[in-house]
């Protein structure tokens, strides 16, 4: 039906392209068949209807990000396997207390804090295995079989909450490092209205959940006394987890000093993944049972479908058509919200840094021509390129969240929907009131 709609100045190739996005969000909305299966459609669809090569197609699943999640997922599978995350679960929750307000609490921080300067797949792997230890502790059982509100409103927190601390440093998020190439903006400049929006916006994400998902919870199941007996039966740490435990913080190491090691995200989490297989902590069997590589080839999917959007010229196309619509003399606040807009909507179906890499000159240029301050467009920009909120597709957190089968896509979107929302006004206020002296 796209297709049989004519679209003016755009290419075969890119008319394709849209109509094939509008499949597949149909397809990946209503789940009509497994969310891998919709991807491996879009895989020979490509080809079939003219829009890309096999070739060009399959360069989606050559995505560093695809290589991110598998490490990330490895990583997480060890510390599981370890005991390593039953153990520091059972010592957080000895400190913050057995609420189930406290335990989404902490898992939305824990990720937040982390995501500002390390990937935020790689918080949100570090951090799962520890909320698949919480949820069961508050007396909920198949928890996968997607029927515990506390459950969906942890695993979404800690994937809300990776996306969400991103917004802190330059370094948070790949399109904020896109807006600071071509902005220049000192890292000390961002931080002053990044943090406070990040901080705020993970206190909404805390409050939001828990009103989407009331917890049909109390808490911890036995109180105090089950976590005091549960730590003393673990006893001390025992090789396997020290083993864990020092890969870990290596790796952690590695991904925070990538700007000395001159190391990428990528690579580093590929390195920790091999130490824990050269050391034993777990084996290749681990890997094939417990990482959902369905996700994988779904995810591939999704970035090849994103890469034809750019490369036919599709995204482009819409998004100076709804730039032209505004008018001759657009109001900062006006060409800021449709901006971003355009950025929450695209982003949900392709990749974060491909949608940044259109968007974020498109913005500088705008600024310049109006005199206004170099990042008072590419900024919000890129921050909304990461409101990744309704969509599995959005990002790998979101993916992963999904994977685990606590959550489906209707309740994600659900909670994603306020929580895009709330994002774009809270941006667009902390922009255009505490940011305007240090966009440049």
């Amino acid at each position: 039906m796209v297709l049989l709609v004519p679209l003016s100045g755009l290419s075969y190739p890119g008319h394709a392209a849209l109509a094939l996005l509008v499949f597949a969000i149909v397809m990946w909305a209503s789940e009509t068949v497994n969310l891998a299966v919709t991807s491996i459609m879009i895989m020979f669809l490509l080809p079939l209807l003219g829009i890309e090569s096999f070739s060009n197609a399959a360069v989606g699943f050559a995505n560093p990000i695809i290589f991110l999640m598998i490490g990330g997922f490895i990583l997480a599978e060890a510390i599981r396997k370890s005991g390593l995350a039953k153990r520091f679960t059972y010592f957080l929750l000895s400190k913050l207390g057995t609420s189930p307000s406290m335990s989404l609490f902490a898992a939305i921080f824990s990720t937040g804090i982390l995501s500002a300067w390390i990937e935020n797949v790689v918080a949100f792997a570090m951090l799962l295995p520890i909320i698949k230890e919480i949820i069961p502790l508050m007396g909920v059982k198949d928890a996968e079989k997607g029927n515990s509100n506390f459950a969906k409103a942890m695993v979404l927190g800690a994937s809300y909450g990776s996306l969400a601390g991103g917004f802190g440093t330059e370094i948070g998020t790949a399109p904020n490092l896109m807006a600071a190439a071509y902005t220049h903006l000192p890292f000390a400049n961002w931080m002053v209205f990044g943090f406070p929006l990040a901080i705020v916006m993970l206190f909404v994400i805390w409050k939001t959940l828990q009103w989407v998902f009331p917890p049909e919870v109390e808490g911890i199941v036995g109180g105090k006394e089950t976590l005091t007996n549960t730590l003393s039966k673990l006893g001390s740490i025992n090789r396997t987890e020290k083993i864990t435990a020092v890969i870990l913080f290596f790796t952690i190491g590695l991904w925070v000093t990538t700007g000395i090691t001159g190391l990428d995200s990528y690579s580093v989490a590929l390195i920790g993944a091999a130490l824990y297989f050269i050391t034993g902590v777990i084996d290749w069997k681990d890997a094939q049972k417990n990482i959902d590589w369905g996700l994988i080839i779904f995810f591939g999917g999704a970035l090849a479908l994103g890469a034809a959007l750019l490369n036919t010229g599709a995204a482009n196309y819409l998004i100076h058509d709804a730039i032209g619509m505004l008018g001759g003399n657009p109001s900062t606040l006006i060409i800021m919200l449709l901006l971003m807009v355009v950025a929450v909507i695209f982003t949900q179906v392709m990749s974060n840094i491909a949608l940044s890499a259109i968007l974020v000159p498109i913005a500088v240029t705008l600024a310049s021509a109006q005199g206004q301050p170099v990042g008072i467009y590419a900024v919000p920009v890129a921050i909304a390129c990461s409101l990744s909120f309704m969509f599995p597709m959005a990002d790998p957190t979101v993916a992963m969240a999904y994977g685990t089968g606590y959550v489906n896509i209707k309740e994600i979107l659900k909670a994603g929907v306020p929580m895009v929302v709330i994002g774009i006004i809270l941006t667009i206020i902390v922009l255009l009131t505490i940011a305007v002296p240090f966009l440049g």
